[in-house]
């Protein structure tokens, strides 16, 4: 067993190189210099067992550099050649050769999550880290809509699948996604591309590099990429889900001695768009209320992409940083130190009911900056041990202000809709207004609901380490570790301008009757006033009869004694918010783990090899930033209704710091711990080669992040497991042919889920998760005599089958009903895309492509239409889009 910095020996590495264009470029030649030294008997020897081998792809899956075949890890990969011919453009287009990764973009630009084997979260609040790492060129983006720009001048790009705790920093409990950049070369070259699609798309990308001096080369890259809308806000005339994003990266590689190498490398791209289509996809009864007060959907009708809205939505990102790669080899020993500072820049704002009634929009400003610093030494020796010891810092802070602006038809809208309720068209909220003491005209009236503003600063180190014992030729054991620390601090601060929403509904009846019995004013009725009523020898009983009618809703059926207030709760959206850290709540949380792989690998010939191994993964605790963060339950527990003069004694009660309306929920979500057992084949013979991989993986205390309609819900499942296999195989049956089949089988569980959102998910299958993915390509190379013109031709299918798309849809009463509205809607996908590329001798290449070729139309997700009990939005799918393109490579 022995490797050079990242894996075999270099001239090794320069073969396997060789090989893996091979497999990607079919039929290719490769022109070599006429005046050649001989090759001396170590350097033949080599090559023929290097032809022996056949045609292999090169990872470093494992930080070192290894073949596919031989890395013992669940792994896809996807070139640079082939992202070029399937025009894949950004990791949203990855999932269509990679069955086991699915991408979900929300309602902005930035708001993407990956998922791997069904496992993934993260897009929505930055308080949560993604369960799916994403690593470019080594360095963790640690949000992912750090990782959305276009692909530009990639080699390759590796989906680990399962915990990958081990040998990454993290977060990385459900898999890694690892991009692989082009280092510079020595010798002078590039290539500039431009493609004109439908919908005026626009494409242009370019990259250089050579050299500078002896030992110092450069290159650089860059993109820009612009298209109109694929929908329409019909009301403004407007494109919606438009493309308009650049990108550019310089590199510099400096190589003072054979066994010293710098990588420096900076980037900045930026994301100014319109962004995202959302449909209705339920119309429910608030939609008379839209239509009464002038404003439109497109009802139930959510692949016409027509949309209004009463602003345009405003995305804008801005991501950039540096990085600097050392690597130094001493004698056997390879010291690698990876050195990154990144800054995260999102803006959007945002109509968030979706309909051309001006209701409520949402302004959000949000700022990351990040500080990563790697450093492991790995081992090159000839004996049958070999190890690899590093350390990881992590050092982030976050910055957020957002606010949630009141339009001007939320007071006709709620008016509507309260007459609609209460059967009784007088219903006003100038009488609400009087009968509380508020001011005339003062209900959703503010220019704000809420404004907020939050922080978080985020400490992390690991040390980590593997080591492989070879006691024979062919047998490996692996053994690996991490040890995390992680420690958040945050802080949380909310306004709520709506005075309806700083009103106790049972608490305002209860002051107002006490004030009665008393003959004083409700403002003199104090907390002292109320509990010496309510423990007074003869006013004790009027209490307790005063609270009993404050608790009780009224029903026209059975009349009673009521609060005829109980029913505007469903107007109080924005209730007063306890600010952190507090007394009570410190606002921190602090979190480490042992993660752990134990690992056999044997080669049991030499064209197929076998792995058994067991893995633990680990993801610290996320918190929720955001305006519905809530005390824990214990820190405080409500009265009926979220009343105060009822509620229980807790800690934030007798600490003075209950607000009106005060529920419990949570501040954040505990930590993920992931395990897997996994059984792999790797084979690569002459014309075909496979990989399998069987597994079984659960997750311990999942953060479950859903969104109910007028807020989100962070929480923990307490098991979600999944077991399945992955196979892969790619087959080259006749020189010009090449075929690939991919698919994933997953059979998930929700172990344990007693607590969630839309009740007890025990026993229950998670939606959103296929039990099939397929994803198989054919790509044709006809080579023009000895012209060195070729035609290379690519069709593609990625299938994923039939599935519920949400366990629970909130808006529809009970947790039984919201199941029961969910089980309604479904989605299945079946994309073809297409290209074909003429490519000459000279270096220039035409080509055409389309992508969902057929115009396949699905639901990317959907939700509770915002503040619209009983509607439901959701996401369309992309359209057919095609295209030509122009390539020089020189």
């Amino acid at each position: 067993m022995n490797f050079n910095r990242f894996g075999r020996k270099a001239a090794v590495r320069t073969a396997l190189l060789a090989g893996a264009a091979a497999i990607t470029l079919p039929g290719a030649a490769v022109a070599q210099d006429q005046e050649v030294a001989e090759p001396d008997a170590d350097e033949m020897a080599l090559e023929t067992e290097e032809q022996d081998m056949g045609n292999v792809i090169v990872v470093t899956a494992t930080k070192r550099e290894q073949t596919l075949q031989e890395v013992p890890v669940s792994v896809s990969v996807t070139s640079g050649e082939v992202i070029e011919q399937a025009q894949i453009r950004d990791v949203l287009d990855l999932q269509t050769v990679a069955p086991s990764l699915r991408v979900s973009q929300l309602q902005s630009s930035s708001n993407t999550t990956f998922f791997i084997r069904g496992f993934g979260n993260g897009a929505n609040n930055f308080g949560l880290e993604p369960s799916v790492g994403v690593f470019i060129d080594g360095v963790f983006r640690s949000r992912t809509a750090g990782a959305l720009s276009d692909l530009a001048n990639v080699q390759r790009i590796e989906v680990l699948r399962g915990p990958q705790s081990t040998l990454f920093g993290k977060n990385a409990s459900a898999g890694v996604i690892s991009v692989v950049t082009r280092e510079p070369q020595y010798e002078l070259g590039g290539s500039v591309e431009a493609v004109y699609g439908n919908l005026n798309q626009i494409i242009v990308k370019g990259d250089l590099t050579g050299p500078i001096g002896e030992n110092l080369a450069f290159s650089i890259d860059g993109s820009y990429n612009k298209r109109d809308g694929y929908g329409q806000i019909v009301n403004l005339d407007a494109d919606l889900n438009d493309r308009n994003r650049w990108s550019a990266r310089g590199q510099l590689l400096f190589e003072p001695s054979a066994d010293l190498k710098f990588r420096l490398i900076g980037d900045y791209s930026r994301i100014d768009e319109i962004c995202c289509t959302v449909g209705n996809i339920r119309n429910g009864p608030t939609g008379a209320a839209i239509f009464a007060l002038g404003g439109a959907i497109d009802p139930e009708n959510l692949f016409s992409y027509d949309t209004y809205l009463n602003r345009e939505p405003v995305n804008e990102v801005d991501n950039y940083g540096v990085s600097l790669q050392a690597d130094w080899n001493v004698g056997a020993l390879t010291v690698t130190s990876i050195t990154a500072y990144r800054e995260l820049e999102n803006f959007f704002d945002q109509d968030i009911d979706f309909t051309s009634a001006d209701l409520a929009s949402e302004v959000r400003a949000q700022d990351v900056q990040t500080f990563t610093q790697e450093l492991r030494l790995s081992s090159d020796f000839d004996g049958p041990f070999n190890f690899l010891l590093g350390g990881y810092y992590f050092d982030e802070s976050i910055n957020q202000e957002s606010e949630l602006q009141t339009g001007s038809d939320f007071r006709g809208y709620g008016e509507f809709l309260g007459a609609f309720i209460a059967q009784d068209p007088t219903f006003s909220f100038n009488t609400i207004e009087g009968a509380l003491g508020l001011p005339q005209n003062s209900i959703f009236n503010t220019p704000l609901l809420t404004s907020e503003s939050y922080s978080m600063d985020n400490k992390a180190w690991s040390i980590f380490g593997q080591v492989d014992f070879e006691p024979f030729e062919g047998l490996v054991l692996t053994a690996g570790f991490n040890y995390t620390d992680d420690e958040k601090d945050f802080a949380l601060s909310q306004v709520s301008y709506d005075p309806l929403a700083n009103v106790n509904l049972v608490d305002a009846v209860i002051v107002g009757q006490i004030a009665g019995a008393l003959g004083i004013s409700p403002a003199d009725v104090t907390p002292t006033v109320i509990q010496g009523f309510a423990t007074g020898a003869t006013t004790a009983p009027i209490f307790q009869q005063i609270a009993a009618v404050a608790t009780t809703e009224c029903n026209p059926a059975a009349p009673a004694p009521c609060n005829p207030l109980l029913g505007l709760q469903a107007f109080q959206f924005q209730p007063p918010f306890v600010d952190l850290p507090n007394s009570v709540e410190d606002g921190r949380t602090r979190d480490d783990d042992f993660s752990y792989t134990l690992r056999l690998a044997y080669d049991v010939t030499q064209d197929l090899n076998a792995y058994i191994s067991y893995a633990t993964g680990f993801k610290a605790s996320s918190v929720n930033l955001s305006r519905d963060s809530r005390p824990a339950f214990g820190d405080y527990i409500p009265g009926p209704f979220g009343s105060q003069i009822l509620a229980p004694s807790s800690p934030i009660l007798n600490g003075g710091l209950a607000v009106p309306n005060l529920t419990t929920g949570s501040r954040f979500a505990g930590p993920e711990e992931a395990e897997v057992w996994e059984i792999g084949l790797k084979a690569q013979f002459d014309r075909m080669g496979f990989n399998l991989a069987v597994f079984d993986q659960s997750l311990e205390g999942f953060q479950d992040f859903l969104f109910t309609g007028t807020g989100f819900q962070l929480t923990n499942a307490g098991k979600q497991s999944v077991r399945g296999f992955e196979f892969d195989t790619t087959i080259n049956p006749v020189d010009p042919l090449v075929l690939t089949f991919a698919v994933t089988h997953l059979d998930p569980l929700f172990d344990s889920f007693v607590d969630g959102p839309a009740g007890d998910l025990s026993g229950q299958r998670p939606a959103g998760i296929p039990s099939w993915n397929i994803a198989t390509s054919a790509t044709y190379t006809h080579e023009f005599g000895l012209s060195g013109n070729r035609l290379i031709t690519r069709l593609d299918y990625n299938h994923t089958s039939n599935t519920q798309i949400l366990n629970a849809i909130g808006g529809f009463g009970s947790d039984e009903a919201a199941r029961a509205v969910a089980r309604d809607y479904r989605r299945e996908i079946n994309l073809v895309n297409a290209s074909t590329t003429f490519s000459m001798e000279n270096g220039l290449e035409f080509g055409l492509w389309a992508r969902n070729l057929l115009n396949d139309q699905y639901i990317g997700t959907l939700f509770p239409s915002v503040a619209q009990e009983g509607s439901i939005s959701g996401y369309p799918s992309a359209p057919r889009t095609y295209g030509g393109v122009v390539r020089f490579r020189f």
